[in-house]
């Protein structure tokens, strides 16, 4: 659909050619010889340098691999809008296509920092109190940054509707996790989802970030769907041409709520918060309804499931209001909020195959 290509992944998305795997490699190598200087610098700068403990590697390779992120990123994707079936991007409005590769080098950066420091943490628990000597510094660093440059560049080279969706669902995902392992309350459960967003606490910037960032990227994501659903119209499999006008900008409100959510935690104002999340919602709700007549030509198969996720969503209103009260607001507030990503999700595959026969 958005790019096009001889050679596709099993996912879907556009194999990278000679070019930019070229390219991919070339950038690792800069980014390895980037990791063995600032290893070098850390080891001498850190005082007892551990994985994880006292000074942790795990932090400084975190940041180091989201400096490398960034700069991969953007270059990948800036690069990139000269690729074959990408050429539409380049006749985006120049601010939008700047917010564009904002929102996809904010969440390579973030990705890539949870990992590395996932990892090493990871790392950490098997090798208990082990120093990182000099040389280990510089390799590890090496090594770090050099992978962490190949593999974002190679993802940010192929963006396409499916994979932009891959990357929202993870980095919600990921961002989410680490809100809630990192909270400085382990029963925020017992209140509300949004409470992980109200302490004066790196968990609460994580979790405010995540929003904002993923919030921002379905607006990316609802450029992706728009030149998608043109191309269907064109194609005449969808038979409503206001559709491929309407569907994007009711992603793009979405996202605007999401990134509202995040903006305004409920210790800062109560009342925009849950007017911005009651919008996610809402325009999820409209997707929905509006399905039939917007995206008619769909397979069916797309409406049984969107239906599927119209049925749970009023079940679990049922299930949470006060006469039922089985769901708590937390438990109420989460599968509220996996039901829409999974949609999203759903909806971005049948959308790639909507122009299939197999």
């Amino acid at each position: 659909m958005t790019s096009p290509s001889p050679a596709t992944l099993p996912d879907g998305t556009p194999a990278p050619t000679r070019r930019i795997e070229s390219e991919a490699v070339y950038l690792a190598f800069a980014g390895g010889v980037v990791g063995a200087v600032y290893g070098l610098v850390v080891a001498f700068i850190a005082a007892r340098l551990t994985l994880a403990d006292e000074d942790p590697f795990a932090m400084w390779a975190s940041i180091g691999a989201a400096v490398v992120a960034a700069v991969s990123s953007t270059i990948g994707y800036w690069r990139a809008r000269r690729r074959p079936g990408q050429e539409w991007r380049r006749t985006l409005p120049s601010w939008k296509f700047t917010v564009n590769t904002i929102s996809v080098v904010i969440v390579h950066t973030v990705l890539a920092f949870l990992a590395t420091y996932a990892l090493y943490r990871v790392l950490a628990l098997g090798f208990i109190g082990l120093p990182v000597v000099t040389f280990w510094a510089v390799v590890l660093m090496t090594v770090t940054l050099g992978l962490t440059t190949y593999i974002v560049y190679l993802s940010a080279s192929s963006m396409t509707t499916q994979r932009m969706s891959s990357l929202l669902m993870a980095f919600i995902v990921i961002g989410t996790l680490t809100a809630m392992v990192t909270t400085p309350d382990p029963e925020w459960w017992t209140v509300h989802f949004s409470h992980l967003g109200s302490f004066d606490a790196l968990s609460s910037w994580i979790f405010n970030g995540t929003l904002i960032a993923g919030g921002l990227l379905v607006t990316t994501f609802a450029v992706y769907i728009a030149n998608d659903m043109d191309q269907l119209v064109a194609a005449g499999v969808l038979a409503n041409p206001r559709g491929a006008r309407v569907v994007p900008v009711l992603f793009v409100v979405m996202g605007i709520m999401l990134a509202c959510v995040g903006i305004f935690p409920v210790d800062v104002n109560l009342a925009l918060h849950n007017i911005s999340a009651s919008g996610m919602a809402a325009m999820f709700i409209v997707l929905l309804v509006s399905g039939p007549n917007l995206l008619r030509g769909m397979p069916r198969t797309y409406f049984v499931a969107s239906w599927s996720f119209f049925a749970a969503t009023i079940a679990s209103v049922i299930l949470f209001i006060p006469a039922v009260g089985y769901f708590s607001l937390t438990a109420f507030e989460i599968i509220v909020f996996a039901l829409i990503f999974g949609w999203i999700a759903v909806f971005i595959r049948f959308l790639e195959a909507a122009d299939r026969t197999d």
